[in-house]
C-alpha cells in the first residue's frame, strides 16, 4: 500500500505548496528529509563544538563559577566542597564534554529551524516566514531559559550541600557537576519553548484556543509538577522562578491563539461567501 500521491517530492502544485508535504510524503521521502534536517543540525554542532574546544579554558571558568561561590560559602563555614577528576582521561572527557555543550547552545538557531521545517515542509511560500518567525523567537526564548538555569543553580547547590554532615566532606567529580549543570539548562531551555510549541500547533490547525483554555487546570497544574521536576531540590522558590516564567509565557501563547483561531474563522466564513457567483443563491 503507497501513501504517495502524484507529482514528486520537492516540485511545485497549484496554490504554491510543495509536492513534499506531509499528507503525501512516501516514507522515503520523510526519512529523506529527516536525513537532511539532522545531517544540518549536526553540521551546525559541530562548528559550534569546535568554538567550545578552542576557548574552553574561558568557558569551563564561566561553567565553574556556580560551584565556586557555593565552595567559597562552604569553606567559609569550616566545611570542606572540592572539585576533582578522578579518571586518568577525564581531563580530556571533560573538555569534550564542555565544547559539546557549547556546540549544542551555539548552535540552537539552526537546530531549531532544521525541526520546524521538519514539521512543516509543506508551507505556502508566503508562509515561510514563519519558520525566520519561529526562530527568531525561540532562539532566545532557550537561551532565556539557560540564563534562568544558569541564576538558579548556586541556591540548588547550596541547598544540595547544606544537607552534608559537619564530619563529612564534598568532592565532587567535575564531570558529575557538568552533567548536573547540562541537565538543569536543557530542562530550563526546553521548559521555555513549550508555549512556542503550543502556538505552533495552532499554526497548523491541531489545537485550539477554546480547547486550551478548557484545559486551564491541568496546564497549571503540569507545569507544577514540571518544574518540581525540572529543579533539582524541593525549595519552593527555586520552582516558583521556573514555573511564572512557563505559565506567563503559556498565557500570552494562548491569547495568540485566540487571535489567530479568530482570524482563521473570519477567513474561513470569507471565502464560503465568496465562492458564489454573482447569480447563484447562496445558503444564507
Amino acid at each position: 500500500m503507497t501513501v504517495t500521491m502524484s507529482g514528486t517530492s520537492g516540485t511545485s502544485q497549484p496554490g504554491g505548496r510543495r509536492a513534499g508535504t506531509p499528507g503525501n510524503m512516501s516514507l522515503p521521502d520523510h526519512l529523506r528529509e529527516l536525513r537532511s534536517r539532522v545531517l544540518k543540525s549536526a553540521l551546525a554542532i559541530v562548528i559550534g563544538t569546535t568554538i567550545g574546544w578552542i576557548y574552553y579554558q574561558q568557558i569551563f571558568d564561566f561553567l565553574a563559577q556556580p560551584i565556586n561561590e557555593v565552595v567559597e560559602q562552604a569553606r567559609a563555614q569550616g566545611r570542606d566542597v572540592t572539585l576533582t577528576i578522578t579518571d586518568v582521561a577525564g581531563a580530556f572527557t571533560l573538555q569534550l564534554k564542555v565544547a559539546l555543550v557549547t556546540g549544542v547552545i551555539i548552535a540552537c538557531p539552526v537546530w531549531i529551524y532544521q525541526l520546524w521545517r521538519f514539521v512543516t515542509p509543506g508551507l505556502h511560500k508566503h508562509e515561510r516566514r514563519w519558520a525566520l518567525l519561529f526562530v527568531c523567537i525561540a532562539t532566545p526564548l532557550f537561551l532565556a531559559g539557560v540564563v534562568m538555569a544558569y541564576v538558579v543553580l548556586p541556591g540548588a547547590l547550596q541547598i544540595l550541600f547544606d544537607f552534608t554532615p559537619n564530619s563529612v566532606a564534598n568532592f565532587l567529580p567535575v564531570d558529575a557537576y557538568l552533567s548536573f549543570f547540562t541537565r538543569l539548562v536543557l530542562v530550563f531551555g526546553v521548559g521555555f519553548l513549550t508555549p512556542l510549541l503550543i502556538v505552533a500547533l495552532n499554526l497548523l490547525g491541531i489545537l485550539s484556543g477554546k480547547t486550551l483554555l478548557g484545559w486551564w487546570r491541568g496546564i497549571i497544574f503540569g507545569v507544577f509538577v514540571f518544574a518540581a521536576i525540572a529543579t533539582p531540590t524541593a525549595d519552593p522558590i527555586n520552582l516558583m522562578m521556573l514555573a511564572t516564567p512557563i505559565l506567563i509565557l503559556v498565557g500570552a501563547s494562548l491569547i495568540f491563539c485566540f487571535i489567530n483561531d479568530k482570524r482563521r474563522a473570519k477567513r474561513s466564513t470569507q471565502s464560503e461567501f465568496n465562492q458564489w457567483a454573482d447569480d447563484e443563491t447562496s445558503p444564507l
